[in-house]
């Protein structure tokens, strides 16, 4: 149904009706409309089908739409212009809906001065504005139609505003949570780039303690390269090189015969003779630094 702002307005007389195809309580077959027998389908003498609107009946309100066709002999002299389903009539009136002989309680089969608004015009067959009785297009109802309440139009001015303040305030709060989560998403890529500049800042810490150690081991022995002195890189090769010297030396002093007088009888003492003929490695380096 149609909430729109009304575009017609006014009072007719109204009755109800049911027809489902049953044949029941002087049913005329299925609606003319084509949609099965509902709640909140009227029928009407000439408005177009598929019209939409509401009635209002002792401040009750029900939507309706045109299905059917109707009444026919009742709507002429614009008497009876609104035929209105059985089970919305009931809730108009306060009565009770018979499913088995389709009345409604009380008896009361008419409904006077029932205001109706129309908010969107059918596409069907049918006429727009006043409506006439059946089948009688030249008699139109002029009466039946009156001009919109002043209060019904503010009242439905106020809900277009009620709506449009809504909807901005939810494309408000819409835009707010887009521009939080962006933020969110700025402030995580950012953290993110401070962690790789940060993971790469310390790798080039570690380059740099490496090459510095490594160029202090380079200057250590250039350090210890350079120079004529003692500690100079001639001096270093002589220290490694001379105590292989001194041992060979060492050993082939110790293999010399300890005199030619040495004769057989001495061979048991042989190994005697021989070692206190041997020279200490004492005495060797003095004999190589000049004292032998």
């Amino acid at each position: 149904m149609s909430n729109e702002t009304p575009i017609q307005y006014g009072k007719v007389t109204a009755t109800y009706f049911w027809d489902d195809g049953s044949g029941i309580n002087g049913d005329t077959g299925a609606p003319a409309g084509g949609e099965p027998m509902q709640k909140g389908l009227f029928s009407s003498p000439s408005w177009p089908l598929g019209t939409e609107g509401y009635v209002v009946y002792e401040g009750k309100k029900a939507e309706f739409f045109i299905g059917d066709r109707g009444p026919g002999v009742p709507s002429h002299d614009c008497d009876v212009l609104l035929d209105m389903d059985g089970k919305t009539f009931a809730e108009l009136t306060g009565e009770t809906w018979d499913d088995t002989n389709y009345t409604v309680s009380g008896g009361n089969g008419h409904l006077y001065g029932v205001e109706y608004y129309i908010t969107e015009w059918g596409d069907g067959n049918g006429t727009e504005g006043a409506p006439h009785p059946f089948q009688q297009p030249e008699n139109k109802c002029e009466d039946a139609v009156s001009p919109i309440p002043e209060e019904v139009l503010n009242e439905e001015s106020e809900e277009e505003k009620k709506e449009e303040a809504e909807k901005k305030e939810q494309e408000k709060a819409e835009k707010a949570e887009a521009e939080k989560k962006e933020e969110a998403e700025k402030k995580e890529a950012e953290e993110q780039a401070a962690a790789e500049g940060s993971d790469d800042s310390e790798g080039s810490d570690d380059s740099g303690v490496s090459a510095q150690t490594a160029a202090n081991d380079l200057s250590g022995v250039q350090l210890t390269g350079a120079g004529d002195g003692v500690l100079g890189g001639t001096g270093l090769l002589a220290l490694a090189i001379i105590p292989a010297i001194l041992i060979a030396l060492f050993f082939a002093w110790n293999r010399r015969p300890a005199g030619a007088h040495a004769g057989a009888e001495d061979e048991g003492r042989g190994l005697t003779a021989q070692s206190s003929g041997r020279h200490s490695l004492g005495s060797l380096f003095d004999r190589l630094r000049g004292r032998g």
